[in-house]
């Protein structure tokens, strides 16, 4: 069942699959008992391992979710002793030279009247900065938690031996 269970959801499954002395192979199906396997022409993709491409239904569009996908995969892969990872969209705040408030400043000034300039090297020196938020990509390890089977039993906690188990 378990990989046929990828159809509930989708309605086409891609699995690129590369090994280290061999060129990456695309297996696809859109369920129906028919497949195709060919070589992927497009070089960049993997260097090693397995990518796999679900093709969403319409209606199962909740699993394109960041949170309901970091679920599901906490709730079914905690004990996996490979990694997971979600390519995630984050946010961090970033100075940057405040540039275009100097040009507005300068606008808003009559352009008809005479400008009187104090040259101060300090206030040259000092740039005006401000805070922006900006987005970036990141690989996420979503099950960090070495599998229990590795671990010293002194170091399993009765909560994790119950989650284990459930």
């Amino acid at each position: 069942v378990g990989f046929y269970s990828a159809y509930l959801v989708a309605d086409k499954v891609e699995v690129h699959s590369k090994n280290n002395d061999d060129e990456t192979y695309i297996w696809e199906s859109s369920a129906g008992g028919s497949f195709t396997i060919h070589q992927d022409d497009n070089i960049e993709e993997i260097p090693r391992g397995t990518k796999i491409i679900l093709h969403l239904r319409e209606d199962m569009m909740e699993y394109v979710e960041e949170k309901r996908l970091k679920e599901i995969i906490k709730k079914h892969s905690q004990f996996i002793g490979y990694p997971i990872k979600l390519q995630v969209e984050k946010e961090r705040e970033k100075e940057i030279s405040d540039d275009e408030a100097e040009e507005e400043e300068v606008k808003k000034e009559d352009e008809d009247t005479p400008k009187i300039e104090d040259v101060d090297e300090e206030k040259e020196k000092e740039k005006k900065t401000k805070k922006i938020k900006e987005k970036y990509n990141e690989l996420e390890e979503l099950n960090k938690t070495k599998p229990i089977w590795t671990r010293t039993p002194d170091d399993i906690t009765e909560e994790e031996y119950g989650s284990f188990y459930k």
